[in-house]
C-alpha cells in the first residue's frame, strides 16, 4: 500500500512537469540561458524610463526576468548595466556579478539611432550562456507608437526555441517612443554605467532562492508573444562597440563547459580525391542539442 501511494505520487510530480513544460512548448536545454528571459529583458527595457530604472526592474523578483545563479551559491546574482556609446549607437551590456573578481556577460541591448523620429535595437544573448548568440527583437505585439520599418525576408522564431524557423515577411519596430529609448536620446544624458560590484548592491535589492525549471518558465513566456527570437543580426554599429568589451568569467564558462559545449553548433571540412584527380569539399554542419544529441545535420559537397 505504501508503494503504491508513492509511485501515486511520483506519477503525479511527473505529470505537474510534465504539463508545465508542454505549456510552454519547450524543454529545458540545460543551458544557463535557460534562467535568464531576453524577450522579458526588453519587456523592462520598454517599460523602464532610464537605464538605472532598467537595472532596478531586471532586478525584480515580481518581473521574472532573471533567475541565474551562475556562481551556484544558491542565490540570484545582481545583473548590472553598462551603457557603451559613440554618438548615436549604444550597446547596454547586462552583466552577472559573480565573485569579486569575476563578471559575465549575459546579453547585450544594442540600440541604433536611424533617423531623427526612428530606431532599432535588439538584444544578443552571450555564446557562453546561451551556447551560441541567441538574437531576440520587438514583435509588434505590444502597444508602440512608432511607424513601422518594414524588413523583407528575415526569418522568425516565435519563443524561446532559435532552432526553429519559419519564412515570412519581417516588420522591423521603431522604439523612438519607448520611454528608456528618448531618455538615452535626450540632451542632458550621459551614459549609465553601474556602480553596483561584489558584495554592494543597492539597498532595493534581496537576492531569492533560483527555482526549479518548470516553475520558474512557465512564468516568463508571456515575454514570447511580443518580442521574438530571429536569426538576422541588422544592428551592426552597436555591435562593433560592444565587441572589443565584452567580460567573460573563467569560473563560469569551465562550470557550464560540458551543456555548452554539447548544444554548440560544430562545422567540418573535408577535401576528398577522386580516382581522376578530382577534388570535392564536403562541409558537414552539426547542430547539437541537449545532452549533446543531435539536432540537425546538413552536408554540402563542392567539386572542383
Amino acid at each position: 500500500m505504501k508503494i503504491t501511494h508513492y509511485l501515486l505520487g511520483l506519477f503525479s510530480c511527473l505529470a505537474v512537469t510534465s504539463q508545465a513544460q508542454n505549456e510552454s512548448g519547450v524543454d529545458s536545454t540545460g543551458l544557463p540561458g535557460d534562467n535568464f528571459s531576453l524577450q522579458g529583458a526588453l519587456a523592462m527595457f520598454q517599460k523602464a524610463s532610464s537605464p538605472e530604472d532598467f537595472e532596478k526592474l531586471l532586478n525584480s523578483q515580481d518581473n521574472n526576468v532573471n533567475n541565474l545563479d551562475l556562481n551556484e551559491d544558491g542565490e540570484t546574482d545582481y545583473i548590472r548595466v553598462i551603457d557603451n556609446s559613440d554618438k548615436d549607437v549604444h550597446a547596454f551590456v547586462l552583466q552577472a556579478v559573480v565573485s569579486e573578481k569575476e563578471s559575465q556577460d549575459i546579453a547585450v541591448i544594442e540600440l541604433e539611432k536611424t533617423g531623427d523620429t526612428t530606431a532599432v535595437l535588439q538584444i544578443i544573448g552571450d555564446e557562453d550562456i546561451y551556447g551560441e548568440q541567441v538574437i531576440a527583437e520587438p514583435d509588434g505585439g505590444g502597444d508602440d507608437d512608432g511607424a513601422l520599418i518594414y524588413d523583407l525576408n528575415n526569418t522568425v522564431a516565435h519563443g524561446p526555441n532559435a532552432n526553429y524557423f519559419t519564412r515570412e515577411t519581417r516588420v522591423v519596430i521603431n522604439v523612438w517612443f519607448w520611454p528608456s529609448v528618448r531618455f538615452v536620446y535626450g540632451p542632458l544624458y550621459r551614459p549609465w554605467v553601474s556602480p553596483w560590484r561584489w558584495r554592494h548592491y543597492p539597498a532595493y535589492w534581496r537576492p531569492w532562492r533560483p527555482l526549479a525549471w518548470h516553475v520558474w518558465h512557465p512564468r516568463c513566456i508571456a515575454y514570447h508573444r511580443p518580442f521574438v527570437v530571429v536569426r538576422t543580426h541588422r544592428v551592426v554599429r552597436a555591435h562593433a562597440i560592444y565587441r572589443p568589451v565584452r567580460v567573460t568569467s573563467v569560473s563560469v564558462r569551465t562550470r557550464h563547459a560540458t551543456a555548452v559545449n554539447g548544444y554548440r553548433v560544430t562545422r567540418t571540412k573535408t577535401t576528398v580525391t577522386g580516382p581522376r584527380g578530382r577534388q570535392a569539399t564536403k562541409n558537414t554542419t552539426t547542430v547539437r542539442g541537449r545532452n549533446g544529441q543531435v539536432k540537425a545535420k546538413k552536408t554540402t559537397v563542392r567539386r572542383r
